[in-house]
């Protein structure tokens, strides 16, 4: 194996060959579940059948691979050169299902979410001045409510991803997630670095043949369907334009962009790079640019996927261009739909059991920058219970918001972006809007970091004195300490 080549950002590293692909492949299977429910879920709204569903989900694995490739390739302008996976974003699925069973359709969704996305292009330069406004305690805030967010997520692919399946939650599901978590571990802890890097990948693997002998593989799918196919331009019709659905479709946009801004913040913070407001411009606008293209192809909005930042944690690899890699991955698979296929047969109790770690490295990320923060004499304190608190709210009772107003709705249902908005608007209320708070302006702020028993209080009589870590009393002479 060629040794690695220094490089002067972290993330201009570059690896041999076999290990970028490797590491790339590790990406694409750490994003694969979250990339295909949303065409999934928003393709049976629509009433398409199972080979339109399947042309429209190897569509967003295309768009997928062609956006992560230039957020981190990057062009003049567009791509903030980070190692992020780019697909189709979350944030958006309740929005478009919302507009397909109105009766615009797919049609409806694609026109908005154009519309949409240009006016965002438009509009990030004010997204990207914010940076002054992103200090440790908002993005360790942030990225701690990420993390947390996304390990339901695992809970339920260690279940067995599909809640209304037979089979959901039942022990030997639970058992191959627990040999995919125990083999990641297992991997890390190797002294070999290769391996350890590799660990998710390879856990994945193990957890699969040990599915496969269980006989909890089913490869039969893969033979179904065309090799090769090429993605066909507005096979699911022309865009229409519909001013509702671009009102609502420019909500979730607004969402996108704080959710981007965070995860740019966060692998910024992992990797050890320097991130400024032109950064993140440039990474807003490739995000921007790739939605306002996917519909042409039949995906939906693009963003930033949170969980493939824990893996840039857990690992260590911090070179874009295995992200690169990964987007090359997608982009072939977009091609080649049996391929694919085969990564489809994962069981999705493995991809949990590996989940587990990748989603609680981000969290401990979070932490970690949340040491940093200075909570002496301030309101970081509640900065932080607020945002992490807040964003914990719709993980902890999903239907918390279902009687609210869509708009409402659409931005706090998100964990990620109802504690991004609450951790901004706080540090702009107590750390720049007026006079900053004083030592005692709160409970919080005036908590003392340790305290002694009272007991040892009335030990002292009047005149005692601390001189020199000494005990003294009134004539000067030293106290001394005694059973």
């Amino acid at each position: 194996m060629k040794k690695r080549s220094t490089a002067a950002r972290p993330e201009d590293e570059r690896l041999p060959i076999g290990v970028t692909v490797a590491y790339g492949i590790q990406h694409v299977l750490t994003m694969y579940g979250g990339i295909i429910a949303p065409p999934l879920i928003i393709g049976s709204m629509a009433g398409l059948n199972g080979a339109e569903i399947g042309v429209l989900i190897t569509a967003c694995l295309f768009m997928g691979g062609l956006a992560t490739i230039l957020q981190t390739v990057g062009i003049p302008f567009f791509g903030s050169q980070l190692p992020l996976v780019q697909g189709v974003s979350f944030a958006g699925v309740a929005t478009m299902g919302a507009i397909v069973t109105s009766g615009g359709g797919l049609p409806a969704v694609f026109g908005s979410v154009i519309v949409a996305s240009v006016i965002g292009l438009v509009i990030t330069p004010i997204f990207a001045t914010v940076i002054r406004f992103f200090p440790p305690v908002v993005t360790g805030a942030v990225i701690t409510t990420i993390g947390l967010t996304l390990l339901p997520v695992a809970a339920s692919w260690a279940m067995g991803g599909d809640s209304t399946a037979s089979d959901y939650g039942d022990p030997s599901n639970l058992l191959l997630a627990v040999i995919t978590f125990v083999v990641v571990v297992a991997l890390s802890k190797v002294g070999i670095g290769a391996i350890s890097r590799l660990s998710t990948l390879l856990a994945i693997v193990v957890g699969t043949i040990v599915a496969a002998c269980l006989g909890r593989v089913d490869f039969s799918a893969v033979g179904d369907g065309p090799i090769l196919a090429l993605p066909s331009p507005f096979a699911f019709g022309m865009p229409t334009f519909e001013v509702a659905a671009i009102i609502s479709m420019f909500i979730v946009i607004l969402v996108t962009l704080t959710e981007t801004t965070a995860d740019i913040l966060a692998v910024g913070e992992i990797v050890g790079t320097k991130v400024d407001a032109k950064r993140i411009a440039a990474g807003l606008r490739a995000d921007m640019l790739s939605s306002a293209v996917s519909p042409v192809f039949g995906p939906f909005t693009q963003s930033a996927f949170a969980q493939n930042v824990g893996l840039v944690a857990i690992t260590g690899v911090k070179s874009r261009f295995v992200v690169t890699a990964g987007g090359a991955v997608l982009v072939v698979l977009g091609l080649l739909p049996v391929l694919g296929r085969v990564v489809a047969a994962v069981p999705t109790p493995v991809l949990g059991g590996a989940g587990i770690v990748l989603f609680g490295s981000v969290a401990a990320s979070g932490i970690r920058t949340l040491a940093k923060v200075d909570y002496r004499g301030t309101m970081n304190l509640i900065i932080v219970a607020s945002a992490i608190g807040i964003g914990m709210l719709p993980i902890a009772a999903p239907t918390i918001y279902d009687r609210m107003p869509d708009w409402f709705t659409t931005i706090f249902h998100s964990g990620i972006s109802s504690a991004a908005v609450t951790a901004i608007l706080l540090n702009l209320l107590f750390n720049h809007l007026g006079r900053r708070p004083g030592k005692d302006a709160s409970v919080f702020a005036a908590a003392p970091t340790r305290s002694i028993p009272v007991a040892y209080l009335e030990a002292f009589e009047d005149g005692d004195s601390i001189v020199g870590g000494r005990i003294l009393d009134r004539h000067g002479n030293e106290v001394r300490a005694g059973d």
